[in-house]
């Protein structure tokens, strides 16, 4: 990619995207806040021309979270983490991977991209006054991602402080 093109790009996603994803995945960014009908049906090409591109998930769910379509946002971060687990070879479901040993959630991308996508799902709860998932979820992320390497601790402190303003 020349520097040129680097300029012209609007979201750099990441290196392994395919060049037709990307190009969707652009425009869709570049109208959606001018054309939210057309950005969306582009974000939804993008993920139809290659459902195992991860990149694809991300856009579609901080697109519709952006918009404030909490349950599209939500659908979309759990079909992120379907196919994640799929690619990583490790169990989908959240609750029951805690209890998988062996997995190394900062082995690879595509188990980083998960735990990501886990912390985008108990932010989405908050978002949807349904705490005590949100707290479930952050609770398991403190098993999966002892360090802290996506940032869920940055949810867990707001979880904290919409319980402290509530009592």
């Amino acid at each position: 990619m020349t520097s040129a093109a680097t300029f012209e790009e609007r979201v750099l996603f990441s290196p392994t995207v395919p060049q037709a994803v990307n190009a969707l995945l652009q425009n869709a960014v570049a109208l959606s806040h001018s054309n939210k009908p057309e950005a969306e049906k582009l974000f939804q090409q993008a993920k139809q021309l290659d459902e195992s591109c991860l990149q694809t998930y991300f856009a579609l769910y901080k697109f519709y979270f952006y918009q404030g379509r909490l349950r599209e946002a939500e659908r979309e971060v759990l079909a992120a983490l379907q196919e994640a687990a799929k690619q990583g070879g490790f169990l989908s479901d959240y609750h029951r991977l805690v209890l998988q040993p062996d997995v190394d959630m900062y082995a690879n991308e595509t188990a980083l991209f998960y735990l990501y996508s886990l912390k985008a799902l108990a932010f989405i709860k908050l978002r949807q006054e349904q705490e005590a998932e949100a707290h479930a979820i952050l609770s398991l992320m403190q098993t999966l991602d002892p360090e802290d390497r996506v940032g869920a601790s940055v949810i867990q402190s707001l979880a904290d402080a919409l319980i402290e303003e509530r009592s």
